[in-house]
């Protein structure tokens, strides 16, 4: 086979990626290892930046997002149970809005077919070959069959762990593992609160968020030794409301989980995201804590950049979006990295912190809590930061 592009991974990068190039009629093709059931399943984080919805929308592809999506003007924080809210249209004049990370891949799947976009489902031992000439090529395995396609440039839009990142020679890695994780629970419940709820409590860190309006999405601080089978529902509805407060927590619906699981959290950038003719997209190239809620967000914006690149330089022979696309992405990157890593010192309590750093959270949280300059500062960085 031979096309123009060749996207490694369809998740929501990949899809993004390959709606965008068709919608400029250039020739793609997604390769992706898992079966597509497996991938409409996963489940994942879903506060979005205008940004994406805004892209979302020059494709033509936001209407069950308009329809179902919940738009947020605000976000609350919680200080030792004492909450506080944060104006974030007042002080920027954007929102955010609440619509699953599941269902935007469901949407960008369902309309492949229609744009012209070729996904091949359960390719094994995908491999990536002459990535520094101007014929690249990608090898996989099919029903016991050895494919290749040929093509013009590679987009590593595969996660963490694929293989587009090992095919960069030279790149170095930055990273940082926090010492906890996040026990995420999601029921068929009502929020309890119109915006996201972020809160520190001398416990640990807690969240309520929303995926419609009656179904909720709800995370605890819990230590990397423990398991999905240490905590029932009970013991999870318990924690949480002690960790909300009693103002929060007496809007809290309980009910039973349909989904819980433990999520390790960490800072990832990897330099540079491209290499000859392959680049890196989304998760291949960084990871956020989700305490941000900006992994989604910040893929986007790797598309939006690439995106353009490409089609400067295959419909016009020009070639400065290209060379310029890695250090374009990473600048923006980076100052998501540090409010991600700023939000959950702030919000989260370390094994090694005493009595002082926990004292230094709660002034912090003070501080914004009387500060319009900190508090749009704050809602600057959610709402995300211009391209």
């Amino acid at each position: 086979m031979k096309t123009q592009i060749v996207i490694i991974g369809a998740g929501p990068a990949g899809l993004l990626l390959g709606h965008s190039l068709r919608q400029a009629q250039i020739d793609c093709v997604i390769v992706e290892r898992q079966r597509r059931v497996h991938v409409e399943a996963r489940i994942r984080a879903g506060i979005l930046e205008q940004t994406l919805t805004d892209l979302l929308a020059r494709l033509g592809l936001d209407a069950r997002l308009k329809k179902e999506g919940l738009r947020h003007e605000g976000l609350m924080l919680i200080s030792d149970s004492t909450p506080f809210s944060l104006d974030i249209h007042g002080t920027t004049g954007k929102t955010v809005t609440a619509y699953g990370q599941t269902e935007i891949t469901r949407d960008l799947i369902e309309a492949a077919p229609s744009a012209g976009l070729e996904i091949i489902w359960e390719a094994a031992d995908v491999a990536l070959h002459d990535v520094e000439t101007d014929t690249p090529w990608v090898s996989y395995m099919q029903a016991n069959k050895s494919e290749r396609i040929a093509c013009q440039a590679i987009v590593g839009c595969d996660g963490f762990h694929g293989p587009s990142r090992q095919a960069v020679v030279g790149g170095r890695s930055f990273e940082r593992a926090y010492p906890f994780g996040w026990l995420g629970v999601l029921a068929d419940v009502p929020p309890c609160h119109e915006h996201v709820v972020y809160a520190s409590h001398a416990r640990g860190f807690a969240l309520a968020s929303m995926r419609s309006p009656t179904r909720s999405r709800y995370y605890v601080q819990v230590g990397l030794d423990e398991r999905v089978e240490d905590w029932p529902d009970e013991r999870f509805w318990d924690e949480l409301c002690v960790r909300l407060g009693p103002q929060i927590a007496s809007k809290v619906t309980r009910g039973p989980s349909i989904e819980k699981s433990i999520a390790p959290l960490r800072s990832f950038v990897f330099e540079p995201m491209r290499h000859g003719n392959l680049f890196l997209a989304g998760d291949a190239a960084h990871i956020v804590p989700p305490t941000g809620a900006k992994g989604l967000n910040l893929a986007a914006s790797d598309v939006i950049y690439l995106c353009e690149a490409l089609i400067s330089w295959l419909n016009h022979g020009e070639r400065s979006g290209i060379d310029g696309y890695s250090d374009r992405a990473l600048a923006r990157i980076w100052k998501t990295e540090r409010f991600s890593w700023y939000l959950t010192k702030l919000m989260h309590r370390f094994p090694e912190d005493g009595l002082f750093e926990r004292a230094m959270q709660v002034a912090e949280l003070d501080y914004i809590a009387s500060s319009r300059a900190m508090q749009t500062a704050i809602a600057e960085n959610y709402v995300g930061l211009p391209l």
